[in-house]
C-alpha cells in the first residue's frame, strides 16, 4: 500500500506542473525516436549496398577495362591502346582451374535502325552467360536469349532490351525480324523484361543501364566490328584500340574467391604499367560494406545517444527546481517521520515516470519512421521531381530498416537515464534538514 501511495503521489505532483512534465517528457521521446530512426536509416542505406554488391554475385570476380590515365600513355604513338585482350580472357579461362566460366564482354555505342525508326543504344558482344550474371530475363513467348550455338556459328542475331523492342517496332512483333546496326543486318531472336539500371558500387565498379542495349554473339562481333573506336572530342577525332571491356569470372567455390583474385591480379601483372585493368571482388566489397554498416551503426548510435543524454540532463535540472519549491513540502514529511529513503522513493517515482512515458512515446514515434520517410520522399517528388532524380540511387530508394534491438536497447537506455539523472536531485531532497527545510520555507 505504501508504495503505491508514493506511485500515486508521484504521479499527482507531475500533474500540478503539465507543460513542465510535457516538455521533460519531449526530452526524452526525441532522444529515443532519434535511436531509432537513426538506426533504421544506416540500416536501410547500409542493407541497399549490400543488395547492390550480392547482385554482383559472391562468387564472382569482375575484371574491367579502365581508361589509363595520360601520364601512362605518353609514350604512345597512333591509336590509344589499352585494356583486356583476347589473350588475357584466354589465359584467365584456361589457367585458373578454380574458375568455372569466364565470360569476355565487350560493348560499343551505336546507332541501331529498323526502317525510319533509330536508336542509339550499346552494342554488347557476350556469352549465353551474360544473362545469368546480369538477372536479365526474356519475356515469355517472345525468343530466346544468345545460345552456345550461335555464339559457335558466329550468327547474325540480337537480343532486345525492352526499351528498344519498343522504339523499333512499335506495334510489330520483333521475333524473327531484322535490324541494322552500321551496314550489319541481324535477325531478333528474343526480347527482354524490361530492367532497371545498377547503381554504382563506390568508387570500384560504375553503374549500368540496359534499357537500350542490343545483344550479339560476342564472336559475331569480333568478325563485324573492328577493336577500332574512333571518338570526338571538342571538335577533334581520336582513336581507340580496346579488344574487351569486362570479363566476368565465376569461381567454383565461394571459399576459394579471395586466392582466385589474387592469382588474377598475378596473371594481369603487365597491366600494372598502364593501370588500365581493374579487378573487383564483390565478396571483397562485402565484407567492406558490413564492416562499414558496423562502424556508421554506432556512430549513429552515439550521436542518438547524445540526445538522451540531454534528455536526462533535462529532467535533472526539472527535478532539482522541483526539490526548491518543494522544500517546505519536503520539510514537513520529514518532521512527520518521513525517512530519507522515502523521499527518495518518492522523486525518483517521479523520474521513472516521467522517462518511462518519454520511452513509450519514442518508441511509438520512432516506429513511424518507414511511413514518415516514405511520406516524405512522396512530398518531394511532388514538389521537385527533378531534384529528387539528381539524388544518389542510393538516399532516393533508401528505405528504412527498423533494428529489433534498437527499441528495446533505447527504452531501456531512456529508463536508466531517467533513474541515474534523478538520483541526484532525490538525495539532495532527503539530505534537507526537516527544520531548516522548514525555516526557508517560512
Amino acid at each position: 500500500m505504501l508504495g503505491l501511495r508514493i506511485w500515486k503521489l508521484g504521479i499527482k505532483s507531475l500533474l500540478l506542473h503539465p507543460m513542465r512534465s510535457l516538455l521533460t517528457i519531449l526530452g526524452i521521446f526525441i532522444g529515443v525516436a532519434s535511436v531509432i530512426w537513426l538506426l533504421a536509416i544506416s540500416e536501410g542505406i547500409s542493407a541497399k549496398a549490400q543488395q547492390q554488391i550480392e547482385k554482383l554475385g559472391a562468387e564472382n570476380i569482375i575484371v574491367r577495362t579502365v581508361k589509363p590515365p595520360s601520364e601512362a600513355t605518353a609514350e604512345q604513338r597512333g591509336p590509344l591502346t589499352y585494356g583486356l585482350t583476347r589473350d588475357d580472357w584466354r589465359l584467365l579461362d584456361e589457367t585458373l582451374h578454380s574458375v568455372d566460366t569466364a565470360t569476355p564482354i565487350r560493348e560499343i555505342r551505336r546507332q541501331i535502325r529498323r526502317g525510319p525508326n533509330t536508336v542509339h543504344g550499346r552494342l554488347v558482344g557476350c556469352t549465353p552467360e551474360y544473362a545469368q550474371l546480369n538477372h536479365l530475363e526474356v519475356q515469355g513467348g517472345r525468343g530466346h536469349f544468345i545460345s552456345q550455338v550461335e555464339v559457335e556459328r558466329e550468327s547474325n542475331v540480337c537480343v532486345l532490351a525492352a526499351e528498344v523492342a519498343e522504339a523499333l517496332f512499335q506495334f510489330e512483333k520483333p521475333i524473327g525480324k531484322t535490324v541494322h546496326v552500321d551496314q550489319d543486318e541481324y535477325v531478333v531472336v528474343g526480347v527482354l523484361k524490361p530492367k532497371g539500371a545498377t547503381a554504382a558500387v563506390g568508387g570500384s565498379l560504375s553503374g549500368q543501364e540496359f534499357d537500350k542495349d542490343v545483344y550479339i554473339p560476342i564472336t559475331t562481333l569480333w568478325q563485324r566490328m573492328s577493336d577500332y573506336i574512333i571518338t570526338r572530342e571538342s571538335g577533334s577525332f581520336s582513336g581507340e584500340i580496346v579488344e574487351l571491356n569486362q570479363v566476368t569470372l565465376k569461381v567454383g567455390n565461394v571459399d576459394h574467391v579471395m586466392n582466385t583474385a589474387e592469382l588474377v591480379r598475378e596473371s594481369l601483372s603487365h597491366h600494372n604499367r598502364l593501370r588500365d585493368v581493374s579487378v573487383v571482388v564483390p565478396l571483397e566489397l562485402l565484407e567492406q560494406a558490413k564492416q562499414t554498416k558496423f562502424m556508421f551503426m554506432v556512430f549513429m548510435g552515439l550521436i542518438a545517444a547524445i540526445s538522451l543524454l540531454v534528455g536526462g540532463i533535462g529532467i535533472m535540472n526539472i527535478m532539482l527546481a522541483t526539490v526548491t519549491e518543494r522544500t517546505r513540502e519536503i520539510g514537513i514529511r520529514r518532521a512527520l517521520g518521513a525517512k530519507r529513503g522515502d523521499i527518495i522513493r518518492q522523486f525518483l517515482v517521479e523520474t521513472i515516470v516521467l522517462s518511462v512515458v518519454g520511452g513509450l512515446t519514442g518508441v511509438l514515434g520512432g516506429l513511424l519512421c518507414i511511413p514518415a520517410v516514405d511520406l516524405a520522399r512522396f512530398l518531394a517528388n511532388a514538389y521537385d521531381p527533378a531534384l529528387v532524380a539528381e539524388l544518389p540511387d542510393t538516399i532516393r530508394d533508401v528505405r528504412p530498416l527498423i533494428v529489433p534491438l534498437s527499441i528495446p536497447l533505447a527504452f531501456g537506455i531512456s529508463v536508466i537515464v531517467g533513474v541515474v539523472f534523478g538520483l541526484y536531485p532525490a538525495s539532495r531532497a532527503a539530505d534537507l534538514d526537516p527544520i531548516e527545510a522548514l525555516r526557508a520555507a517560512n
